[in-house]
């Protein structure tokens, strides 16, 4: 299935014969993935995309653009190039059973894994491979990750490729407890229109 985004055109696909290869180099500011994770044990998931001239700088533009408005234990990032892609599925056909062959013995390389679960819903890490390359990680995943839940999409990414949060940064995403003005309920706005229309009255 194809996608109008042309962010998403530009993923690499696994399962179509002849895809995995090289993209032509961008004539304007790359894209780049940005993961999160909302609470310290909590899975990653995909939060959504930046432009920047490299990776380093994606990450402090996804810092500034995904983390002012909510609390956040960490975030990562990689180029939108890095994401490998299985085949989009419909109805109740799981992306597995797309990704057919022989897996490769373990490799040196790592891939952390995202499942697509839910339609208009985000990708949530669900685990780690190794693998010598990208299609033996999908493969890999089909067989330790595949655990029976309908999966619409895989995406598999070389860790060597994603630019993490260090322990050293991790304070960044330290909030102070009284700064309330962060939440819409601290406003109260609903009791101040009660007590309003009651003196009027």
């Amino acid at each position: 299935m194809n996608s109008l985004d042309p962010r998403v055109e530009r993923l690499p696909k696994i399962g179509e014969e002849g895809t995995i290869k090289p993209k032509a180099p961008l004539d304007q500011f790359g894209t780049y993935e940005v993961f999160v994770e909302p609470k310290p044990g909590k899975a990653f998931q995909h939060e959504g995309a930046v432009h920047a001239p490299n990776l380093e700088m994606a990450y402090v533009l996804a810092k500034e653009t995904f983390t002012r408005r909510f609390t956040c234990s960490s975030l990562y990032v990689c180029d939108t190039r890095d994401v490998f892609v299985s085949p989009m599925t419909e109805g109740e056909q799981n992306a597995y059973d797309l990704i057919e062959g022989t897996s490769g013995a373990d490799g040196k390389s790592e891939f952390e894994i995202y499942h697509l679960v839910k339609r208009g819903k985000q990708h949530i890490h669900v685990g780690s491979v190794n693998a010598p390359d990208v299609k033996s990680a999908m493969l890999q995943a089909k067989a330790t990750l595949n655990i029976g839940k309908l999966v619409y999409n895989v995406w598999a990414i070389q860790k060597d490729k994603i630019r993490f949060t260090t322990e050293e940064e991790k304070e960044y995403w330290i909030t102070l407890p009284e700064k309330k003005f962060r939440d819409a309920s601290d406003y109260k706005g609903g009791d101040k229109l009660k007590r309003f229309l009651e003196q009027k009255a």
